[in-house]
């Protein structure tokens, strides 16, 4: 079996109900991520955090603003990997202008399994990424949420389109 990384794309506060951009059902997808984040520690596959960050400079409006509240990374997601790199972006792709890929490469993964929010945005840049293409992505479907259950399934079909195979938690690390 390849060697997997589970990549925990940002789950931070402003997502949830007192957030800036709160989305639909962020805490049952959260629950469902310190599921798998649970398994993969059980087997010893390296969990890494992705924040994505946004400079003030770019203006109000916006939301993830560096060192600010809302861009924390959720405080249960940390405390289930509080010892696994966090690898900071600023843009939809995690591999785009970031040490993902250094950092996949220094642990010799050959597979990538993603989670996080949003669906249509983070995940799906990051599944389709050309960066991420030899790393095989695949996608824990019950793992990502974003604004609403329609955007949800249209990210997910253009993903599985463009095969990106979507799993379930149980079957992720089998």
């Amino acid at each position: 079996m390849a060697k997997q990384a589970l990549i925990v794309i940002d789950i931070q506060n402003d997502y949830f109900d007192n957030g800036h951009y709160p989305l639909y059902h962020p805490e049952i997808t959260t629950a469902k991520i310190l599921d798998a984040m649970s398994i993969a520690n059980e087997k010893n596959i390296p969990i890494i955090h992705i924040q994505h960050l946004v400079s003030p400079e770019l203006g109000e409006g916006l939301f993830f603003y560096d060192e600010s509240e809302g861009a924390e990374i959720h405080k249960n997601i940390m405390a289930e990997a509080p010892n696994s790199p966090v690898v900071v972006k600023r843009h939809a792709d995690c591999f785009e202008k970031t040490n993902l890929e250094a950092l996949l490469q220094e642990m010799g993964i050959e597979e990538i399994v993603l989670t996080g929010m949003m669906t249509h945005n983070c995940v799906t840049h990051t599944a389709l990424s050309p960066a991420a293409a030899k790393y095989n992505p695949k996608v824990i479907e019950e793992c990502c949420c974003t604004v609403d259950p329609i955007s949800h399934a249209l990210a997910v079909d253009s993903m599985q389109v463009r095969g990106i195979k979507m799993l379930t938690v149980e079957d992720a690390f089998a």
